[in-house]
């Protein structure tokens, strides 16, 4: 039924539901699951949907209930290259969330889905949330987070075209000024181009001293949007890169770049991160010997198939819950599930493209693997500890620089995969990630005392 015929839903007088209205027909529109639809709003029988039916990316279609068979019309079509995120209609208009290059983009249109229009954003950075409303409403909030600024409410004027701040929080001690965030594109070792956001302090000299944190994902579908963080934030005051590029595998240019980096293409996934590594050193950001490489749970796998196939291009690794055994994951725990991502060893076509790259298994007796700190927690129930165990042993039962490069493993207790865990020993962590990787690059951080002598309070 159209929206304005569902508000207010009519009552009998004693609370409950009026019989006359549950006794009303529905009208079916879609009872197949043949793709994803989400309802955005109604102008009487005119349905809009958002849907991926014949759209990877997402479109925009119109369905006419007055008429016979319902017809379907495409409204806004599916974009050559940027994901569909979601939409909304304000003021009489569609705003359209799209993520292009891994960044926040929004676009507003008519509501036949003619005269399109850039809406400007704040900068490089991700929408949490927001451009909700009425259809008659001409303004609206949305919240905005980068690499360089928590998430920060705006108002936003629809007549006018216009945003403001409306609530931004603070953090004591931080110049949020003092650093810049940009993205760059990269070409993979088989011509595809990747994006990657690279930030750090304003005025940092390029000149390849630089301690750079290399971080990646690449699976399951997920993209890697900017975000900020108070630890990555403390990275690049001590003078710290952070780089994160968007590799294949998740979801930043929808559908077909997640598939890219999946089952017999994943080393697309590992291919695309090493051109990174590359590309950071050959702008002289960086060099291999400053040049740390991390990532969590499936980024955990990626680290320790980079590090294991080019032990030379890194100067520390910190795969953290990784996925490190490819070919027994599937008998752990939720394992099995990952098998529509990975493949599985049980099948014969799978098995060799998981044995090339599986971490585990392709640790090489007699290397010299770049100085590594695992990160694993006795009680994870998703990625069982079993994976960092062993991949910790067998690199000290291989490591060929006779024990001048550590190869150390780090195992919270009472822990699990890392979400819940709590604030205290989330602070150790960072504070054991950072110490580690400053000292494995030879990093030296000179910092101003906090309390000086003129401020210090006497003693009592």
């Amino acid at each position: 039924q159209p929206r304005e015929l569902l508000k207010p839903i009519p009552q009998d007088g004693m609370g409950g539901v009026d019989d006359e209205f549950l006794a009303a027909p529905f009208t079916v529109l879609v009872d197949e699951f043949e793709a994803k639809y989400t309802f955005i709003d109604n102008e009487g029988p005119r349905f809009w949907f958002l849907t991926d039916l014949d759209a990877p990316r997402g479109k925009v279609i119109e369905v006419d209930v007055s008429a016979p068979g319902f017809p379907r019309k495409d409204v806004i079509a599916q974009s050559a290259s940027d994901p569909m995120e979601s939409v909304s209609v304000l003021n009489n208009r569609f705003y359209v969330q799209y993520l292009r290059d891994a960044r926040a983009h929004v676009e507003r249109f008519e509501l036949d889905g003619s005269a399109p229009h850039t809406v400007e954003l704040p900068g490089i950075g991700s929408i949490g949330g927001g451009f909700y409303g009425e259809k008659t409403d001409t303004d609206t909030y949305f919240t905005f987070t980068s690499f360089v600024s928590p998430s920060t409410v705006y108002h936003y004027d629809c007549e006018k075209d216009e945003y403001k701040v409306f609530k931004r929080p603070e953090i004591e001690g931080a110049d949020l000024d003092a650093f810049e965030s940009k993205q760059v594109f990269i070409e993979s070792k088989d011509g595809t181009k990747v994006p990657m956001f690279v930030t750090h302090k304003k005025g940092l000299a390029m000149d390849g001293s630089n301690p750079t944190y290399l971080y990646g994902y690449g699976g399951f579908k997920i993209s890697i949007t900017p975000y900020f963080s108070v630890a990555n934030l403390i990275w690049m005051e001590m003078g710290g890169v952070l780089a994160i590029p968007n590799i294949r595998g998740g979801d930043e240019y929808g559908e077909e770049w997640h598939q890219g980096g999946m089952k017999s293409k994943k080393q697309n996934v590992f291919d695309d991160f090493i051109a990174a590594a590359e590309h950071l050193i050959a702008s002289n950001v960086t060099r291999s010997s400053k040049l740390i490489i991390g990532g969590g749970s499936n980024g955990g796998l990626l680290v320790g198939a980079c590090m294991t196939q080019r032990p030379d291009l890194f100067g520390a690794a910190l795969p953290n819950v990784g996925v490190m055994d490819m070919l027994r994951f599937h008998k752990f725990t939720i394992g099995w599930a990952w098998c529509s991502e990975y493949g599985s060893a049980d099948n014969a076509d799978d098995f060799p493209v998981l044995l090339a790259y599986s971490p585990l298994h392709n640790v090489k007796p007699g290397t010299k693997y770049p100085a590594t700190l695992v990160f694993t927690a006795d009680h994870d129930d998703r990625v069982v500890p079993a994976h960092s165990f062993k991949f910790a042993a067998a690199l000290q039962a291989a490591d060929g620089s006779r024990g001048t490069i550590p190869q150390l493993i780090r195992i919270d207790c009472k822990a699990g995969h890392g979400a819940g865990k709590p604030t205290s020993m989330k602070i150790e962590e960072i504070v054991d990630q950072w110490s580690f990787a400053m000292h494995a690059t030879g990093s030296r951080i000179e910092f101003a005392p906090a309390v000086t002598a003129s401020t210090r309070p006497s003693a009592m």
